[in-house]
């Protein structure tokens, strides 16, 4: 009997160990979102660049600021419900950016998604970390921990959702796991499929092996 337990909490320990984890590069079910050098399954009117290397770089064209470009924004050309989303992003001191998701109306993803912030949020300590800090979902919930890197860092960002419930793995680190339609504001529903964009802050930052998995 003490056998099986041993086995069973093993088992149950590598349930977890996996699911709070990163997924493995071109892992089956996912498909990447810049193949040969080109963009796959995603649109912009932003300047994102891809480098010779599968980078992506935003450079802001000149006169491009703050987040209201929504048609800059590198945004999928398919609805997603339940979804993976993979990805490794970098930015300079002050960097500023947001992963959304399930946006139901592409013309204001604020208005009609929910957003995972992306913020240069380094030393900051875990029990101060609030909904605009990074790995927040804006206007819901703040971080479990603090587990950005420091500017110029590649970070990897995991985000599952499946249902209302949201998964944030950053960096290796469980950083959001709830119900998302417990936790939202109640005058903002929350869709059950939508659009997933990466935000033009109107900053440098980079992105490289984005990969998403229907569920």
């Amino acid at each position: 009997m003490k056998q099986k337990i041993l086995h069973l909490s093993l088992a149950l320990f590598l349930v977890n160990t996996i699911h709070a984890g990163h997924p493995e590069k071109n892992a089956q079910g996912f498909d990447p979102l810049i193949v040969d050098g080109k963009f796959s399954g995603v649109e912009t009117e932003g300047n994102w660049q891809i480098q010779e290397d599968g980078t992506v770089y935003l450079e802001p064209r000149e006169g491009e600021k703050g987040w209201k470009r929504y048609n800059h924004y590198l945004t999928t050309t398919e609805e997603y419900g339940d979804f993976v989303f993979d990805f490794e992003y970098k930015h300079g001191e002050g960097g500023n950016s947001g992963f959304y998701f399930r946006i139901s109306d592409t013309s204001e993803p604020t208005l009609h998604g929910f957003e995972v912030q992306i913020l240069d949020s380094l030393g900051k300590p875990d029990d101060e970390m609030g909904h605009h800090d990074n790995g927040g979902v804006i206007k819901t919930k703040g971080a479990d921990k603090n587990a950005s890197k420091p500017a110029g860092e590649w970070n990897r960002m995991t985000v599952t959702m499946k249902g209302s419930h949201i998964t944030v793995v950053l960096n290796g680190e469980k950083v959001q796991d709830f119900d998302l339609a417990k936790e939202k504001p109640e005058d903002k529903p929350l869709a059950e499929e939508g659009y997933i964009s990466i935000q033009d802050h109107g900053l440098p930052f980079w992105v490289r092996n984005l990969q998403v998995k229907r569920l």
